[in-house]
C-alpha cells in the first residue's frame, strides 16, 4: 500500500501511517485538553462522552486495518469510526450550547472532525485498494 507524500510515494505499513489516524489522534488529544476545563460535574459526563467518542475513532481505524483481509469487516469498522466522529461532533454541539466552549473553538474542532469523517468516507469508497494489499 502506498500513499503520495510531496510527489514521493511512501509505503503504508501500519495504521499509524494513515493520515486519518494521525489526525484523529491529534484531535482526540485536543478534546482531552479542552474537557479538562469543563465544570467539575461535566468533566465526567459530557467531557467523558467527548473523550470516549473521540478516542474510539483511532481505535476503530486500527481495528479496521487489522481486518482488511475481509473487505466487508474493514468497511464496517471504518463506518463505525465515522459514526464515532459524528458523535464527537454532536457532543461538541452540546458543549457549545452549554457554553463550555466558544463558537471559535467549536468551529475549529468541528471542522477537524468533519475532515476526519471525509477522510474515512474516502477510504471506505476505496476499500478494495486497501484490502488488496492485505490479502496478498
Amino acid at each position: 500500500m502506498f500513499k503520495q507524500m510531496g510527489g514521493v510515494m511512501a509505503v503504508i505499513k501500519s495504521f499509524r501511517d494513515l493520515e486519518v489516524y494521525k489526525l484523529a489522534m491529534r484531535q482526540a488529544q485536543k478534546i482531552f485538553l479542552v474537557t479538562k476545563g469543563f465544570p467539575k460535574d461535566e468533566r465526567y459526563f459530557l467531557g467523558g462522552q467527548l473523550r470516549r467518542s473521540s478516542r474510539a475513532v483511532g481505535a476503530m481505524i486500527a481495528e479496521a486495518w487489522a481486518r482488511r483481509k475481509y473487505p466487508t469487516v474493514f468497511v464496517n469498522k471504518l463506518d463505525e469510526a465515522l459514526g464515532e466522529a459524528n458523535e464527537t461532533q454532536a457532543w461538541l454541539d452540546h458543549a457549545l450550547g452549554c457554553e463550555y466552549i466558544d463558537a471559535k473553538l467549536h468551529t475549529e474542532l468541528d471542522d477537524a472532525w468533519q475532515h476526519v469523517g471525509a477522510m474515512l468516507h474516502k477510504i471506505i469508497q476505496q476499500a478494495d485498494t486497501f484490502c488488496k494489499s492485505a490479502s496478498g
